[in-house]
């Protein structure tokens, strides 16, 4: 049998609707007998764990579908896909892979794509970025990719300021005048990490991925 080209898409129910485990779901849906191929997931609200999204992709795989990208509406989700190596995306809007619109009334402002070696971002709040990144900001950083560069969080003095990533792996991190190098571990699979002002050092910490950032 011919692989599909297209991917083939797996939606599960909403979680006000659900009636049946994600695995399940998926389950019921390659019994329909998709076409071996590329695979998409999309989540909507349904908070999965690392372990749920490894028994799908391996479910998937017992069909000869590779599950290459991974749509939710809740942050949590998106984390363990990361970790898994899946392409992600945050949905604002029912759909698979609803682009993020700015949230001007929150001092959220948004980049999408990767800032590159030499490149300079800053703004006046809170900054995410989708994709890897070297950027600076006022208020928070929250990196949805991978921050190897440099990033300075509260440039203007706020020590409550944080930056987040999916790995923090940073030439250097500043949070208002306090100053430091990026670990050189790899974090706990399912993870992001944040670095804060604890006792006036920079910390580095597991972090789950909500916004607005609380203590």
């Amino acid at each position: 049998m011919a692989a599909s080209t297209a991917p083939q898409r797996f939606r599960l129910a909403p979680l006000a609707r659900a009636t049946a485990s994600p695995l399940e779901e998926v389950q019921h849906q390659l019994a329909a007998g998709p076409p071996p191929g590329i695979a998409e997931l999309d989540c909507a609200d349904r908070p999965l764990t690392l372990k749920e999204l490894q028994a799908i992709a391996d479910q998937l795989a017992t069909a000869g579908l590779t599950l290459q990208a991974v749509s939710a509406h809740e942050p949590l989700t998106l984390v363990p896909a990361a970790a898994l190596g899946l392409v992600t995306a945050l949905q604002e809007e029912p759909g698979p892979f609803a682009p993020l619109e700015p949230e001007e009334e929150t001092g959220l402002s948004i980049h999408r794509g990767t800032l590159r070696s030499g490149d300079h971002l800053q703004v006046a709040g809170a900054l995410l970025v989708l994709g890897d990144v070297n950027p600076g900001a006022g208020g928070d950083v929250r990196v949805w990719g991978r921050l190897r560069g440099v990033a300075h969080a509260g440039c203007r003095g706020d020590r409550s300021a944080r930056i987040v990533a999916l790995q923090l792996r940073p030439l250097q991190l500043r949070i208002a005048e306090a100053v430091a190098r990026g670990p050189e571990d790899v974090p706990p699979a399912g993870f992001c990490e944040e670095a804060l002002l604890l006792d006036g050092a920079i910390a580095i910490r597991p972090a789950e991925p909500s916004w607005p950032l609380s203590d």
